[in-house]
């Protein structure tokens, strides 16, 4: 039974007739009847009665007509479902981020997005970048915001920049520095504390990396999970820092921030979902990241 039957059937019996439903629906007359008979035909049912010129049901019409108006509802509902899913108006979408990397951004992106697709469910789960590959392997994210990927990663996953952030020196407030600048070399002799390099390789050893250049190797004290916790322990003057500018977005009264010199260091935050993945869900919320781009870099640049 096809719903051209059910749509017929009902545009009868609603406007009264043939002629009507013909003149409505600017279908010829004779394809209507033909349809009804080929209807009643496939449901060994008459539906209307003959005994009279005025289309009237029969016990059993009524019976099918009420159930016909729900199934040509349900289908409009199914129908209209589907459009929406395809303009990536309504399903959902997990997103994996760096905390401090995107406070600038993500939530005035997340109240756009929520604005034009209100019908999508959103959920953020705070992961480092080693707990978003865990997430992606486990289907818990669709996208991530995090740190460049590996030529291995790269081969199952796509990614684009969004911006390049700078790397500083975070120092207690209590030291009395009075230059903008410090410079990587004079750091040489400091206990430092770095973010652990489990969650970040990337950043630990570009950061090492960029002691190494200034001819040291830093000397970690500690390696906490929570950059919260790295500024917490510079501020109870247990070393110092080096952190990227973003992490300015954390509570930090009792530390200072220094860009260093030289500042040549760059570390990049990229938005990065599996190739593999075809949901338009995904394409829409990609579709305003690129839309947003220049924002999102401007809001995330050191001030």
């Amino acid at each position: 039974m096809e719903l051209r039957h059910l749509r017929y059937f009902t545009a009868v019996v609603k406007w009264n007739g043939y002629r009507e439903a013909s003149r409505r629906l600017h279908i010829a007359q004779p394809a209507i009847s033909q349809t009804v008979r080929d209807l009643e035909e496939e449901l060994g049912l008459q539906l209307f009665s003959r005994a009279k010129r005025v289309a009237q049901l029969t016990p059993g019409g009524e019976l099918f007509y009420a159930e016909a108006l729900r199934t040509l509802a349900q289908a409009e509902a199914a129908i209209n479902t589907a459009k929406r899913a395809a303009k990536g108006e309504i399903g959902q979408l997990a997103i994996g981020f760096l905390g401090s990397a995107t406070y600038a951004f993500l939530p005035e992106l997340v109240r756009k997005y929520k604005g034009q697709f209100p019908g999508v469910r959103l959920t953020l789960q705070e992961l480092t970048p080693l707990q978003q590959e865990v997430a992606f392997d486990k289907a818990d994210i669709d996208i991530g915001f995090t740190r460049v990927l590996t030529a291995e990663q790269s081969k199952a996953f796509s990614s684009r920049c969004l911006y390049r952030d700078p790397m500083m020196a975070v120092l207690p407030r209590s030291r009395r520095i009075e230059t903008k600048r410090v410079r990587i070399a004079d750091l040489a002799k400091e206990s430092f504390v770095l973010f652990h390099r489990e969650g970040s390789p990337l950043l630990f050893d570009t950061i090492t990396g960029t002691c190494a250049k200034a001819g040291f190797s830093p000397r970690v004290e500690c390696e906490p999970n929570l950059m919260q916790t790295v500024l917490s322990l510079v501020e109870a003057e247990q070393g110092v820092a080096i952190v990227p500018a973003c992490v300015r977005n954390l509570r930090s009264d009792g530390v200072r921030f220094f860009r260093l010199q030289p500042d040549d260091v760059r570390v990049e935050l990229v938005a990065a979902w599996k190739k593999e993945n075809q949901s338009v869900v995904l394409r829409a919320f990609l579709d305003l990241l690129d839309a947003n781009a220049g924002w999102i870099r401007k809001k995330a640049e050191p001030s």
